[in-house]
């Protein structure tokens, strides 16, 4: 199935013993083309879902957020946080009504139903916009953690430059080239999303390594009495300080768009009626370590910290093993990223194959598109983190055009045709 697939599909509560044949199959059909039998696949479980949309999620947004808690203070960052997670709720309640309404199976078979042919297509090129620009984002981060970076003039060390010096191994072209041929390709090849649950598993862990550890290094540096008071309140001196305010939207709108993978995890769903509490916990939980992350980061470092607050952790942090503290915060959460990649790559790539190859069976059962429309989008990407100099750049762009398509101006219209 990609987004696009305006087929409607009988509503079902429970998948246990279906098999699916026709191409309105939400992913890698239950049985090939021919009659080889069952591949065990009886739907996905409750806690598998949960963590693949928390994934979805918590991507590269959650290192931006203590920069916005610099520009709006903490008490209005923070409330910026929970209400972006109601109104997320309510924009996904909004596309699961109106999806059981239709009988459809897809965004994008959704946006089909209500705006026609264009609607869908108008979806798919957000999706891809969103999507390529997240996932550039992602690799941004990666090789500052691993290589470095500079801002304002200043250099920030990699994880890599700190233990072994500066070599041509460890700088930032050749570390992403192996880390897409290592890590990216192999985790991207999965034909269903269930089959990456455990990695989605495994980088929730990895996103609350990162948290525990910077609760710990601010709660020891608050005893120690070595940390100032944080700004509660925005500082706003003049007319550009009060529009800069307005930065921080696409940022907060990014770290909650998941809505292009909701209708993907809810077909894989054993029970269907599940899908509301999914979401919820998934939300909730994604919250919680949102404001933890932005309390705590903005804490530590003031308005010294960075656009990537990851950035930060290459200084010292004057506690006993400061030094292995930070490296072990940046190493966590790249390790989080690159589990999360396949993730976002996955409707990425359902939608680009939409876009291309609309009449077409489904990708699954092509592994000659599969393969090249794979090799093609990551090769996109890397090229992308490779040209863009700053993930503020990136969230600035994605954040103001398709993302806030996708989880709030697609709904709303769909709502009220």
């Amino acid at each position: 199935m990609t987004i696009g697939d305006i087929t409607p599909k009988k509503e079902r509560k429970s998948r246990r013993s279906k098999h699916v044949v026709d191409d309105t199959a939400p992913l890698l059909p239950k049985r090939q083309e021919e009659d080889a039998g069952y591949d065990e696949f009886n739907g996905a479980s409750f806690t598998g879902a949960v963590f693949n949309l928390s994934t979805t999620i918590v991507g590269a947004g959650i290192m931006a957020l203590p920069a916005t808690m610099k520009v709006l203070g903490l008490i209005l960052g923070i409330a910026m946080i929970i209400f972006m997670a109601f109104l997320t709720d309510a924009s996904i309640e909004f596309l699961l009504r109106f999806s059981r309404a239709g009988k459809t199976t897809s965004y994008g078979s959704l946006m089909g139903d209500a705006f026609g042919k264009y609607g869908r297509i108008f979806l798919q090129i957000c999706v891809l916009v969103n999507n390529i620009g997240v996932l550039i984002v992602y690799m941004i981060i990666i090789g500052d953690v691993l290589s470095g970076t500079s801002s304002s003039g200043v250099h920030h060390a990699g994880v890599l430059e700190g233990w072994f010096g500066e070599h041509w191994w460890n700088g930032r072209t050749f570390v992403l080239i192996v880390t897409t041929l290592g890590i990216f390709s192999p985790l991207a090849c999965f034909k269903r999303i269930d089959s990456l649950r455990f990695t989605s598993a495994l980088s929730v862990a990895l996103a609350v390594v990162f948290l525990v550890i910077t609760v710990g290094i601010a709660i020891i540096k608050l005893i120690s009495g070595t940390i100032m008071m944080p700004r509660l309140l925005p500082d706003v001196t003049d007319l550009t300080s009060f529009w800069r305010l307005f930065t921080v939207v696409p940022v907060l709108v990014t770290a909650y768009i998941c809505h292009y993978n909701v209708h993907s995890i809810d077909n894989e769903l054993e029970d269907s009626t599940q899908i509301k509490p999914v979401v919820r916990t998934a939300l909730a939980l994604c919250s919680t370590v949102y404001i933890m992350t932005s309390f705590f980061g903005f804490l530590l470092f003031g308005d010294s910290t960075l656009d990537d607050v990851l950035a930060n952790f290459d200084t010292d942090l004057g506690i006993p093993y400061g030094s292995l503290l930070n490296d072990a915060v940046r190493v966590s959460y790249a390790a989080h990223l690159m589990l999360v990649f396949p993730i976002v790559f996955y409707p990425l790539r359902l939608n680009m194959d939409g876009l291309l190859f609309p009449s077409a069976r489904p990708l699954a059962l092509s592994n000659t598109r599969f393969t090249f429309t794979t090799v093609g989008l990551i090769t996109l990407i890397f090229l992308g983190a490779n040209f863009i100099p700053s993930i503020w750049d990136a969230f600035q762009f994605t954040g103001a055009t398709a993302a806030v398509c996708l989880g709030f101006i697609f709904p709303a219209a769909v709502t009220l045709r």
